[in-house]
């Protein structure tokens, strides 16, 4: 059975989605924060936790954006093969969502429509798309507006097979010590590994969006995640980068099969807020 969707629903969802993702932090951002205030070793990266937990509770009572930098958008969209989208292109449908967002929320635009010309668009358009087409009749939308303070930081490696698991973990360390305060930590990290180039990518970019303390189904890489974030943790980067025992809250991995010549490895790494916001139509 076919169900007929709007695009202008997808419109509207969208717009609300990117004034919450920068005004509220998810439940389980917050969660984890207050653990790792809890847990943090180091009274000066306890007190840059408590003043990081004020900011947000000041941007959530004042309806204000807990960052500066409001982000990219970047939309993940899962289709339903049943799902007939009604009106304006899917494409056009997102950004006017977008569009709409950042103006009625007085959220920065920060988007240039050209990469070296560098004139800015003024509406923070366009985003960036990922779209699947899954079985079902609904629409899940996710909206994770990406600062770029962090997305800097982030790195892919063309790792050789012969490599292996100990290769990985030792590139996802490098990205992280390299980024060291710039992004913005504690930070989430998202991996990705196996597929091709840019399928590494969007996994990596994808996995930060999953629930923190939802580990991986797949039993090595549930223990690679725990094994990788106990390791990033004993780096001294600290909340702010200035030193402490919680330099991020978690390490999220996706995997894929890929070519026998080849172990790509993206790590995509995200500040203290890490915005994203998910619903279903």
């Amino acid at each position: 059975m076919i169900r007929t969707v709007s695009t202008e629903e997808l419109t509207e969802n969208i717009k609300e989605m990117c004034i919450e993702a920068n005004y509220f932090l998810s439940g389980d951002m917050r969660q984890a924060m207050e653990n790792a205030a809890e847990r943090e070793k180091s009274p000066l990266g306890r007190q840059i936790l408590e003043q990081l937990q004020e900011n947000l509770r000041i941007a959530s009572d004042d309806m204000i954006p807990i960052c500066q930098d409001t982000g990219m958008a970047v939309v993940f969209l899962a289709i339903g093969q049943e799902v007939h989208l009604e009106g304006d292109a899917v494409e056009d449908a997102v950004n006017e969502g977008v569009r709409r967002g950042y103006a009625d929320g007085f959220l920065r635009k920060s988007v240039v429509g050209d990469p070296l010309v560098r004139e800015n668009t003024k509406d923070n358009t366009p985003a960036v798309i990922h779209t699947r087409i899954v079985p079902g009749d609904k629409v899940r939308i996710t909206v994770a507006p990406k600062g770029f303070g962090s997305e800097n930081m982030s790195r892919i490696f063309m790792l050789k097979p012969a490599e292996g698991i100990e290769g990985v973990k030792n590139a996802v360390l490098t990205a992280v010590k390299d980024a060291g305060p710039n992004a913005c930590p504690p930070m989430v990290v998202g991996v990705g590994i196996g597929g091709t180039f840019e399928k590494c990518a969007v996994m990596a970019k994808e996995a930060l969006t999953r629930e923190i303390g939802r580990r991986s189904e797949i039993s090595y890489i549930r223990d690679m995640e725990e094994e990788l974030l106990e390791k990033i943790n004993r780096l001294g980067v600290g909340p702010g980068g200035l030193g402490g025992t919680t330099t991020a809250l978690a390490v999220n991995i996706n995997t894929y099969p890929t070519h026998i010549a080849g172990l790509p490895v993206a790590v995509n790494i995200c500040c203290h807020v890490n915005r994203h916001v998910t619903r279903e139509i």
